[in-house]
């Protein structure tokens, strides 16, 4: 089956060892894994641009019976679409979590499932048909980095067997996505990112983990900016504490949260160009260094 691929490299180089047959590439990042092996090629394009009618005119004149995307991050224009069928893989299981950052909002949303699912590229970001799905469940440490890798293989998978589908003369049967259950993953803002301590210390820790490592929660410890990478809820808190003020407890610092508390374990600096990692004794050092108890929000 002849391909046009959208994306990133390893799901074309997968698709080609499965004997498909890539007629144009269009790779999106320049050095991502993969890469080397189909950029010198006349069919590869390094970030094309899609809207340009000479660009769209390769992938036709390439004649392709199936247009593939994985993780392609930018709008399929329709003049593209009307060329062959299509489908992509979004890493959620749709139609929850549409959007760029489906990560992020799987974990900050405390979901128990997560998964991947197949769909038909349409003119609006995953709300094509259906084609097929995975899941896996969700532990309770993952960060969205994580679960970003645990989704790779389940991803790649689907991908491959729904084009043989398509290659065999029978693509899936079509399921429409029922517009009840839509929720959007946008790329969380500022507002969204800087931790509000009057929410519980699970919720706080959740989205600590959904934007770790990056781009990272952070908060505001006197006049720094602290990415915080890693922490836990506790129970154990000093009663003294009003929301929003820092101590340190044992050797860690605590924020006082609008239920429980947050045990603060590892972070970094926001403006440190090194990035510096920021352990639990370090955090607390800080804490330490200014008037306790500290109000940091």
């Amino acid at each position: 089956m002849r391909v046009a691929f959208l994306g990133l490299p390893l799901a074309a180089l997968l698709l080609e060892r499965d004997g498909h047959e890539l007629v144009y590439v269009g790779l999106c990042r320049p050095n991502a894994p993969g890469t080397r092996r189909l950029r010198d090629r006349a069919i590869t394009r390094m970030q094309p641009d899609l809207s340009r009618a000479r660009e769209v005119h390769a992938i036709a004149m390439a004649k392709p019976d199936l247009i593939v995307s994985w993780f392609w991050t930018k709008r399929i224009p329709s003049s593209v679409l009307t060329i062959a069928p299509g489908f992509g893989v979004h890493p959620s299981l749709l139609p929850r979590h549409r959007g760029p950052d489906p990560y992020f909002w799987t974990v900050d949303s405390g979901d128990e499932m997560a998964g991947v699912t197949a769909h038909v590229l349409d003119a609006e970001y995953d709300t094509g048909d259906m084609l097929g799905r995975k899941s896996i469940r969700v532990e309770g440490g993952w960060s969205a980095w994580t679960l970003a890798k645990k989704l790779d293989t389940p991803s790649l998978a689907l991908l491959r067997e729904v084009a043989s589908a398509y290659a065999a003369g029978t693509p899936p049967t079509r399921e429409a996505q029922d517009e009840r259950f839509a929720t959007l993953a946008p790329t969380p803002t500022d507002d969204e990112l800087e931790l509000n301590w009057k929410l519980s210390a699970i919720d706080l820790a959740r989205r600590i983990r959904a934007a770790s490592p990056y781009p990272g929660a952070f908060a505001f410890f006197g006049d720094q900016v602290v990415t915080m990478v890693r922490a836990e809820p506790t129970c154990q808190f000093p009663l003294v504490l009003a929301v929003g003020e820092a101590a340190v407890v044992d050797g860690c610092a605590l924020v006082r949260c609008g239920d429980g508390a947050l045990r603060l374990l590892e972070g970094r600096i926001d403006d440190d160009p090194r990035e510096t990692p920021l352990s639990a004794s370090d955090l607390a050092s800080l804490i330490s260094s200014m008037t306790a108890p500290v109000p940091i929000a």
